[in-house]
């Protein structure tokens, strides 16, 4: 596995994770301190302490079960939304996030009213469900874009420009940290869990990142989407080569990268 300052790469993705969680705790406190002090005012419970269990039950499984978006927002990143495979996965995701939010507040308020001496009543469950699926489905999609922006802020520090010198980007090879001018990326490809960066003077560097994310930080560089697997920089693109059935051979120099027939967008850049 790599490591180091690169988005992506596992210290910096610890990072990342690291930072979303804090942010995401942080806010999620307030709004439940102004949640319960809403309830309080409105008389809600019997018991003061009736509001404090309700809301704060609610937060602490919640912080207690982000890594479920945080594991569906790897699997699936926003880049992919296109995809059926990302709807797929994050349906379960909000389904399985509901199901152990309300299973984990109702153990803890449960537990809590125990301790009181009294008997909680969630209501009935054909109401209550649906009802906190409806929230849950908000929570679950402000705790992945939350992982999604702290991640593209992090992406944002590969690319660096500095006057008068060239747009460089930052590959994380091993514990290697590899600098090389934007210009000199022939074209990126999906190899596994990793990307292989081909460059011009012939090294092909790993990277261990979704090829979605390095394309959301290479697109408006000139790097287009020509195979689910290939990025190209169209600025070094030395020719077109059809292949017959609407694919197409992308030529950079003695590089050759396939150009899929379900990118005529792409083909339409190239050979503009």
């Amino acid at each position: 596995m790599t490591n180091g300052e690169i988005s992506g790469t596992d210290g910096d993705l610890r990072t990342v994770t690291r930072r979303a969680v804090a942010i995401y705790t942080a806010v999620l406190a307030v709004v439940a301190i102004i949640n319960t002090m809403s309830l309080i005012h409105e008389g809600a419970g019997e018991r003061w302490w009736e509001p404090w269990v309700w809301e704060w039950s609610s937060a602490l499984v919640v912080v207690s079960i982000l890594w479920l978006p945080w594991l569906t927002w790897r699997a699936a990143p926003i880049e992919a939304w296109r995809r059926p495979r990302t709807w797929l996965i994050h349906l379960g995701g909000v389904l399985a996030w509901s199901g152990l939010h309300v299973a984990g507040f109702l153990v803890l308020r449960h537990a809590a009213y125990a301790l009181a001496g009294v008997r909680y009543d969630y209501g009935d469950l054909r109401v209550q469900v649906p009802y906190e699926l409806g929230k849950d489905l908000f929570s679950y999609a402000v705790a992945v874009a939350t992982f999604h922006i702290a991640d593209r802020y992090a992406m944002r520090r590969e690319i660096v420009t500095t006057a008068g010198l060239p747009v460089t980007f930052d590959i994380r090879d091993g514990a290697r940290l590899i600098r090389v001018p934007v210009a000199d990326i022939l074209a990126v490809a999906s190899a596994g869990n990793y990307v292989e960066f081909h460059l011009a003077d012939g090294r092909k560097p790993l990277m261990r990142v979704s090829l979605a994310s390095v394309e959301g930080q290479l697109a408006d560089k000139g790097f287009v989407r020509v195979h689910r697997s290939w990025l190209v920089n169209a600025a070094r693109v030395t020719g077109l080569r059809p292949e017959g059935s609407g694919d197409w051979t992308v030529e950079l120099g003695a590089l050759e990268a396939p150009l899929s027939r379900r990118f005529p967008e792409a083909l339409a850049k190239l050979k503009g």
